[in-house]
């Protein structure tokens, strides 16, 4: 068995691949395997994957989720990586892994940055910890900038399949809909402060284009995601407090994006399913973001910022 699987959905990544896969191939550590999932890309991205000694899997398109599973059912390491193609990692990313490895975590974590195609840099560093239990990795992870970003884990690959855990078909934002039962879940997490993943942020990726039949999708992908979360956090024992919270904040912050008469629609589901009722009032801020986010969430939003 190898330490890590590596896998990588591509779908029109022709400009990003090769440093993506440079960077893979690259790493200080080598105890890995690459799988990647063509997931009926249309361009020439094949065409360069095809110089590196990747496991290939074709498909038809079917979406990043559709992938990752797919990527999944093939994967013979421990350990699992999700990278995304248009993304690159350090090359010490995997050394300083393994060296977190040797309480048998469930989970690992690192840290990421961003970068746009002009290069310029944006760190997002955090305070590290070891042997934490799911509930509190998830109070303090969820503290930071990236929460549910599934490139930010390793995940043994044991947990994920015994808990049944994949990715949900046809959505966007599938992160959000599976990596925070992820986190909880676990009996142990570490986390590293080591800043190995690195996101680019390109104009026209499917985070930031601008289509307002697309941004309408994202918000009931995003809704119908937080019911399954809390329908499935609510079969534990675990103390959820922090977790409903933050899924809560979430969903309230994302009907923002919505324009008038989406946005009322939605505002009337968060209160016929007492979506406000999980948000922490533990301190004097929360207390009153609670009370601002029940008159108005856009403009609470803008408040906050």
């Amino acid at each position: 068995m190898v330490k890590f699987s590596i896998i990588i959905p591509v779908y029109n990544v022709e400009k990003y691949i090769k440093k993506c896969l440079d960077s893979v191939y690259a790493q200080s550590y080598k105890d890995y395997e690459v799988i990647v999932v063509d997931d009926g890309t249309e361009d020439k991205s094949m065409d360069i994957v095809k110089n590196y000694p990747a496991k290939v899997i074709h498909q038809k398109n079917s979406g990043l989720s559709a992938a990752r599973n797919r990527g999944l059912k093939e994967a013979r390491g421990e350990y699992l990586l999700f990278l995304d193609s248009d993304d690159f990692i350090e090359k010490d990313l995997l050394k300083e892994i393994h060296k977190s490895l040797k309480n048998n975590p469930d989970l690992v974590r690192f840290q990421a940055q961003t970068v746009d195609e002009e290069n310029n840099i944006k760190p997002f560093p955090e305070k590290g910890f070891i042997n934490a239990t799911g509930v509190q990795a998830f109070e303090k992870i969820s503290q930071y900038h990236f929460v549910e970003n599934a490139s930010c884990y390793v995940i043994k690959k044991e947990y994920f399949l015994k808990n049944k855990f994949e990715f949900k078909k046809g959505t966007i934002h599938e992160d959000f809909g599976l990596i925070p039962l992820v986190i909880i879940k676990a009996n142990t997490v570490n986390s590293l402060e080591y800043i190995g993943y690195n996101y680019l942020q390109r104009k026209n990726s499917i985070m930031s284009e601008k289509n307002y039949e697309k941004t309408k999708k994202k918000v009931e992908d995003f809704y119908q995601h937080y019911l399954y979360l809390k329908e499935e956090i609510d079969k534990t024992k675990l103390d959820s407090k922090v977790f409903k919270s933050f899924i809560a904040n979430s969903l309230i912050i994302k009907i923002c994006e919505l324009e008038r008469k989406e946005y009322k629609q939605y505002r009337k589901k968060l209160k016929e399913k007492k979506v406000y009722d999980d948000l922490l009032v533990d301190n004097g801020k929360r207390r009153i973001k609670k009370v601002l986010f029940k008159i108005s969430p856009k403009m609470t939003k803008r408040f906050l910022k």
